[in-house]
């Protein structure tokens, strides 16, 4: 029988058939995204300028690492407008997950200008984004913002096992706390009995997605199976972001499509599930683009205040990405007939290999 481990170890086998070389490749790419995932992540300066301001931007979280967002500058302002070009119409087809990531690239945003001396005014523009506009006096920032700036950087999607650990009483409170927003709700659910069933959502799922084709194929366009790939496309699932090693590109899609199963992804959500320490549901109280954003912004938020913390998080939206589920999902978190906007799980684990990211270049219009 076809396990996950006997493909990848196959295709281990494949590349060291292909030659030392091949395998000799493969560790050089890898060393060198290493550097370029740390380069992307340097600290900008005091009084940053704005190009640095836009790079801790775009390290924040989003879908699938599709970064569906753009920058303008505009003598001292930063507009963030959408990029339709970067939807992912299967699995978001109202642009929901899009604007979300949108609003967690606008928190971003504020938060590094605050934390390098350039507060200023935030509009929120719903369909259109957002722009920050600088006051033309410096500022200072509070130990709150600083804390929040130094997490931008080390901030990740955590897409593995965690040790099963809680999380303290006082931690959860900050947690909750740094994630007020106006407009949006959270939601902390921590009982072992609440999160089993947030777990068996995610599964289901999980299961109604793999079945169709369509879904498929557009998770299967942005994933990124060797290190070469993920530098030069700098979007996309990065393989040995979830702990699967690089592959070939060539490889990738043949390993993909051998194990990923929906019996090996419903074993690893509920391994993933039983060992998370709770759950984090978001929800806006406005349908539509301005609330989307503003969950983004609560999201991220609580995700750099995770980070600070050392609690690692990861997005479990099954549960919000087939309609069917949002009713359940929503009552298990006492939302009503709301709609649930993000799911994440959290809890304690080592730190994965960081996902990629476009250069500044090629997120700014004019």
């Amino acid at each position: 029988m076809l396990t996950r481990r006997g493909i990848l170890t196959g295709g281990a086998a494949i590349l060291t058939a292909g030659g030392v070389g091949a395998v000799l490749s493969m560790r050089l790419a890898s060393s060198h995204y290493t550097a370029y995932a740390a380069q992307l992540r340097e600290p900008p300066k005091p009084q940053a300028a704005s190009r640095d301001l836009i790079r801790y931007a775009t390290l924040a979280a989003n879908g699938h690492n599709t970064q569906p967002w753009l920058f303008r500058e505009s003598g001292q302002a930063i507009a963030v407008l959408p990029d339709f070009s970067r939807r992912t119409p299967v699995v978001d087809p109202d642009d929901h997950h899009l604007y979300v990531s949108l609003g967690c690239a606008i928190e971003n945003l504020e938060i590094a200008a605050r934390a390098t001396g350039r507060s200023g005014e935030l509009v929120i523009e719903g369909e259109g984004g957002a722009t920050l506009t600088f006051s033309p006096q410096p500022g200072t920032a509070d130990p709150a913002t600083m804390e929040l700036f130094g997490a931008i950087p080390v901030r990740q999607s955590t897409r593995s096992l965690y040790d099963g650990t809680p999380v303290s009483f006082d931690h959860l409170q900050r947690l909750s706390d740094s994630a007020t927003v106006e407009g949006v709700d959270i939601v902390l659910l921590t009982e072992r009995l609440s999160i089993d069933r947030v777990r068996d959502l995610v599964i289901a799922g999980n299961d109604v997605q793999m079945a169709d084709p369509a879904f498929m194929r557009e998770l299967k366009d942005w994933l990124r199976f060797s290190p070469s790939a993920a530098m030069e496309r700098g979007d996309g699932l990065y393989a040995p972001g979830s702990g699967n090693p690089p592959l070939p590109e060539w490889l990738g899609p043949i390993a993909f499509d051998l194990a990923f199963k929906p019996k090996s992804e419903a074993d690893k959500y509920a391994r993933h599930m039983d060992s998370s320490a709770g759950v984090a549901v978001f929800a806006a109280r406005d349908e539509g683009p301005a609330g989307w954003i503003a969950v983004g912004r609560a999201c991220q938020r609580f995700c750099l205040t995770a980070t600070a913390l050392g609690v690692k998080t990861a997005f479990v939206n099954q549960p919000v990405e087939v309609p069917k589920l949002r009713n359940e999902m929503a009552a298990l978190a006492g939302l009503g007939s709301r709609r649930t906007d993000i799911v994440l799980r959290f809890g304690h684990a080592p730190e994965m290999h960081y996902s990629p990211r476009r250069p500044v270049d090629a997120v700014l219009v004019v």
